[in-house]
């Protein structure tokens, strides 16, 4: 990239590695100079919460009002009940309404740990897109909106030609998706000035034409700006652990657990992740990135450490360290970890720890237990025949990283 940005939000971008392309750096860049750039970045409502998959545009939102700019989290309650075809093999579940509007208030609560919300020039807004989705006239809608996409243009779109390619049915009802999507940038830049969009390079198409419709419908200068498909170091995809997917909220995950995935990050990745992660200065983060051997463990604590404070905060990242350093080092129960209540009583060993969530099945748990890797209050468990009495308090381990307290009811 030969332009050298002089704000103060695309220089955070460009070094901080969260830019892959942008449809007019030097004109974006001018108009961040000028004042206060209202920027957004839409997320569905399909769970109570986001994860560590979306911690990126989440940090994107987060370094735009740190450099003095209005940050928009636009809420997909009309789009949701769509679901969009980025990256997807099939459709997703079609939601009610009042799941929708149960998940949107789980995600709020994200939200307000990274975004200070007001009515301020600068302070975040929250607006919800089945304000104007649910009120479209399809027929005026048609008429008035989609004469200006072509059917040749959005089949050359990843998300379409995706699946498309790999011969997967895609509705009608998705295929609409990109066409409210662009209403929506509209929409914002009307109600809000909102003048640039930002998100996955896999919506690069979605934004795009987000752009031209309202450049031709508006009159309005606008932007995109999107980020690098994020993999970690072993090309696994970023935001999923050996238990599943790294909920950024404490009622989905907890923040020892939350905690411990930064902690087990690869030593390659380092730098990168805290970089994007964490607002440490780049100088840090490099001189972090750059210990070997067990040195790379401190600065893998310290990633855990600043990243679960700008989630759950500073107590718990204090918590989550305790505890790791009480199970890891010295061998003992740790408060902080995550607890399973069962019934009391004798238990087969395979089911305990299916029970527990540290196998997904009686065939990994067994295969858990014929590697050694499984244990109770650190005692190696031998025999998958076994039977266990739950009773009072047990630590179940799987491997050197996963515990779990299981606590007779």
């Amino acid at each position: 990239m030969t332009y050298q940005p002089r704000s103060d939000f695309l220089q955070v971008m460009l070094q901080r590695g969260f830019l892959q392309d942008c449809t007019d750096m030097e004109g974006l860049d001018e108009a961040l100079l000028e004042g206060v750039v209202p920027g957004y970045i839409g997320f569905d409502c399909t769970a109570d919460s986001l994860h560590v998959g979306s911690l990126i545009q989440i940090m994107m939102l987060r370094w735009l009002q740190k450099t003095g700019h209005k940050p928009i989290a636009l809420m997909g309650g009309g789009t949701t009940k769509i679901g969009d075809p980025s990256g997807k093999d099939e459709a997703r579940m079609l939601l009610t309404s009042e799941q929708i509007d149960a998940n949107m208030a789980g995600i709020r609560k994200v939200f307000e740990k990274y975004l200070a919300f007001g009515e301020g020039a600068t302070d975040a807004l929250m607006p919800n897109n089945a304000e104007w989705l649910d009120e479209l006239n399809y027929v005026s809608f048609l008429r008035d909106y989609g004469r200006h996409f072509t059917i040749n243009r959005m089949l050359t779109f990843d998300s379409v030609r995706l699946r498309l390619d790999r011969e997967q049915p895609l509705t009608f009802l998705e295929f609409n998706y990109m066409l409210l999507q662009a209403y929506d940038f509209m929409e914002l830049n009307t109600r809000f000035g909102v003048a640039l969009q930002m998100g996955g390079s896999d919506q690069w198409g979605n934004i795009v034409n987000g752009i031209d419709l309202t450049r031709r419908i508006n009159q309005a200068q606008v932007f995109g700006l999107t980020t690098p498909l994020l993999t970690k170091a072993d090309g696994s995809k970023m935001g999923k652990s050996a238990a599943g997917a790294v909920w950024l909220n404490a009622e989905r995950l907890s923040p020892y657990e939350f905690w411990q995935f930064w902690r087990n990050t690869l030593d390659a990745d380092v730098e990168k992740f805290l970089k994007l992660f964490t607002e440490l200065p780049l100088d840090e983060c490099a001189r972090l990135g750059a210990l070997e051997g067990s040195e790379i463990n401190a600065a893998k604590i310290r990633l855990a450490n600043e990243v679960t404070t700008l989630c759950h905060g500073a107590e718990a990242a204090a918590a989550a360290e305790a505890t790791a350093r009480e199970v890891f080092e010295k061998g003992g129960v740790g408060d902080d970890l995550p607890t399973v209540n069962l019934p009391g009583g004798e238990m087969g060993v395979v089911q305990l720890f299916v029970a527990a969530g540290l196998a997904k099945s009686g065939k990994e748990a067994k295969r858990l237990i014929a590697e050694n890797g499984a244990r109770i209050d650190d005692t190696p468990v031998r025999d998958p025949a076994a039977g266990v009495l739950v009773a009072g308090t047990l630590k179940l381990s799987a491997g050197k990283k996963r515990h779990v307290l299981v606590k007779a009811e």
